[in-house]
């Protein structure tokens, strides 16, 4: 049996409790041990987050160079990030060799997984960084 994940709110929380119920009574009747994990679900990201996030990484692509050199909006996000981490004491992964060896790669925070509050904390960074910089946003 697959597992599944459940997501209470507060209008459908019996309904989707029923639905765990069963399932688990289900793989439990099968022989199957089961783990039951009740924690709060932070908030992803909002669109309109994304949206204004890659706006301004947008806008740092047309307006500045980084180390001599044009950065397309992907590079400017991952600056941003990367900075933004280590400014705010947050773990910034690891950099490894890439698979042919001829680079380096970070894997570092992936902002599709932050929480509302930690994107809006990055918005604000990056924000500042522009108006040190002189890069006019034209949100």
């Amino acid at each position: 049996m697959a597992s599944k994940s459940f997501t209470l709110t507060k209008s459908d929380a019996r309904q989707n409790m029923v639905g765990a119920w069963d399932l688990v009574t289900k793989m439990v009747a099968a022989g199957k041990r089961v783990r039951v994990t009740v924690g709060e679900m932070a908030s992803r990201r909002s669109t309109e987050q994304n949206d204004m996030f890659h706006s301004i990484c947008h806008e740092l692509s047309q307006q500045r160079q980084w180390a001599g050199q044009t950065i397309d909006t992907e590079g400017w996000k991952r600056l941003l990030v990367d900075c933004w981490a280590r400014a705010t004491d947050r773990g910034q992964g690891k950099v490894v060799p890439s698979l042919d060896g001829h680079s380096v790669v970070n894997l570092g925070i992936q902002t599709r997984r932050l929480p509302v509050s930690e994107m809006s904390e990055l918005i604000e960074f990056a924000q500042s960084y522009c108006a040190e910089h002189d890069v006019e946003l034209h949100q």
